[in-house]
């Protein structure tokens, strides 16, 4: 039952991650809260690779993987905290949905993978077709929000940018040695960040809640969930895996819904169903041709 166990511990935290980075950054400033969210995963994750006695290597190759997830945790992580402030935690869940699509497309350009196929291009076109849907009210009002949508989008492509190149690395390395080390050398760039743009810690001004966030995403969102995500990709096919980024938004829109208040409006509803369409046949459509290709043949 591991393996489920640790699928829908993904599914779970992934779902709550949003929100939960909205909370914390409603009293405590967003480079703060995300500081402070690598400093309580970095305990931890050091006290876990002492007892379990995980090598923890400094050589080249190690450090250029480092590096290369730091990309993801400190430009994927600020961006998305500094958009918090601006859109719902919902829309923040759908929008980082497009990673897979985005990874696509970087892989072709980075790792000379094979040019899309007309499914996977019609599956961006559609997403993007979502993406626009979402965004429009916005736009058109000439609110704050595009803000908001802006830094997603940047947050999503340092994601993705991150695991294209963490996958042109070919080095074997513990997963939780892997998150530790990213972490440790992401920490300067969010302390610098802090230092910069607040610099202050005004814990008499923090809410309980925002408290409560921050050591959930510390603990649970970055060194549980990057646990749970690493052991289910090691273990199940990527089709399974991917699956994650259709059911994730969906949860967290309804839970931003019951535990936020934050509005579901119809292009929300309309954009959402066409992003995820875009993945499901991002993801599956090559196969479905191929089997009533075969299946006509035969």
């Amino acid at each position: 039952m591991s393996v489920p166990i640790a699928y829908f511990a993904v599914i779970l935290i992934w779902s709550t991650t949003p929100l939960a980075i909205v909370w914390s950054s409603e009293t405590i400033h967003p480079t703060l809260a995300v500081l402070l969210r690598m400093l309580i995963a970095v305990v931890p994750g050091w006290l876990i690779l002492k007892a379990f006695r995980i090598e923890l290597p400094w050589h080249k190759s190690a450090l250029k993987l480092y590096s290369f997830s730091a990309i993801g945790i400190f430009g994927g992580m600020l961006f998305a905290y500094l958009a918090a402030g601006y859109i719902s935690s919902g829309l923040m869940s759908l929008m980082f949905g497009l990673a897979p699509i985005l990874s696509g497309v970087l892989s072709q350009r980075i790792l000379a993978e094979s040019a899309l196929s007309p499914a996977k291009k019609i599956a961006l076109a559609i997403a993007i077709c979502g993406l626009a849907t979402v965004c429009f009210d916005k736009i058109s009002l000439k609110d704050d929000g595009y803000i908001g949508i802006i830094a997603v989008l940047i947050a999503v492509s340092f994601f993705s940018l991150s695991g294209v190149l963490v996958k042109s690395v070919e080095v074997a390395i513990n997963p939780m040695a892997t998150t530790l080390g990213s972490l440790l050398l992401s920490l300067p760039l969010f302390t610098l960040v802090w230092l910069i743009f607040d610099g202050n810690i005004a814990h008499q001004t923090w809410s309980n809640k925002s408290i409560l966030s921050v050591v959930y995403l510390g603990v649970i969102g970055s060194l549980v969930g990057f646990i749970a995500y690493f052991y289910i990709l090691q273990r199940l096919k990527a089709s399974a895996v991917a699956l994650i980024t259709m059911i994730t938004p969906v949860i967290a829109i309804s839970l931003g819904l019951l535990l936020n208040n934050e509005t579901i409006n119809f292009n929300l509803i309309v954009g959402a169903l066409a992003i995820i369409a875009g993945l499901a046949i991002y993801q599956w459509g090559d196969s479905v041709i191929k089997h009533h290709r075969n299946k006509y043949a035969q």
